[in-house]
């Protein structure tokens, strides 16, 4: 598997750089939210890191969330829990990591890339960088990525975007206060990244952990939460809905 998507991990001048890529729109199947999470985790308690980046490689979307070839394997209860606890524990190992984290995102994002950038604690983009929540259509829900997205846009938009699974601009984004800031173009978006990583890496590493649990104060009780979402989703991928959507998309990819 690891010929179709990696993670590549690099420390420079206190600021660890998380990227990872995959040839379908840097969808992540399981072995790599688990490698995110085990590098999250590892960096929490890192002396050397004092802030993360997080961003994809090549021109497509930013992330297309969850592997649809791995929705498409799903037999059971079990199995279909373990695949969407693949994103309860990142999201809670970014939660929980001491460092603060930083999205980079130059391009779309839909379903779980949406959570996934929720979880970070400051979010840069592109005008590119549109958002959707399209797990309703699937007959599922955003269920596991619904809090970190609720705690940064609100219960209100977030009913919306889960509702009507439209897009939302760039620029919505950050009137909602999703994304920090938007910029027309990658360069730019790089600059912006840079420079706040270098300006927070030579920050009180005391002072950011401070600040990092003050950040995520009242989600003590997400381990819970995200697993029982999780076993939610592993319900709803085994409903006839569900199963009808996936045949078809199967049965339209062999065309």
């Amino acid at each position: 598997m690891s010929d179709l998507g990696k993670i590549e991990i690099t420390v420079q001048n206190k600021i660890a750089t998380i990227e990872f890529y995959h040839p379908k729109s840097n969808s992540l199947p399981s072995y790599m939210l688990k490698e995110m999470t085990e590098a999250f985790n590892k960096f929490s308690g890192n002396p050397d890191v004092n802030v993360i980046v997080l961003k994809s490689s090549g021109d497509k979307a930013f992330c297309a969330g969850a592997s649809f070839d791995e929705l498409l394997r799903i037999e059971n209860f079990e199995q279909g829990k373990e695949f969407f606890m693949g994103f309860a524990r990142l999201i809670n190992s970014m939660r929980k990591c001491k460092k603060i984290i930083i999205g980079r995102i130059h391009n779309k994002v839909v379903g779980g890339g949406v959570g996934l950038v929720a979880s970070t604690d400051y979010a840069l983009a592109t005008t590119k960088a549109s958002l959707r929540l399209s797990e309703l259509a699937l007959g599922l829900g955003p269920f596991v990525v619904g809090p970190p997205i609720e705690r940064k846009i609100g219960v209100e938009k977030f009913e919306t975007m889960a509702l009507d699974c439209e897009w939302r601009s760039a620029e919505w984004a950050k009137e909602s206060g999703f994304y920090h800031d938007v910029f027309s173009t990658e360069e730019e978006l790089d600059k912006a990244v840079n420079d706040l990583a270098a300006n927070l890496a030579g920050r009180s590493p005391e002072a950011l952990e401070s600040l990092k649990k003050i950040f995520w104060e009242n989600t003590e009780h997400w381990d819970e939460l995200l697993e029982q979402r999780a076993e939610n989703s592993g319900r709803l991928v085994l409903s006839d809905f569900t199963r009808k959507f996936l045949e078809d998309f199967k049965n339209k990819k062999k065309k």
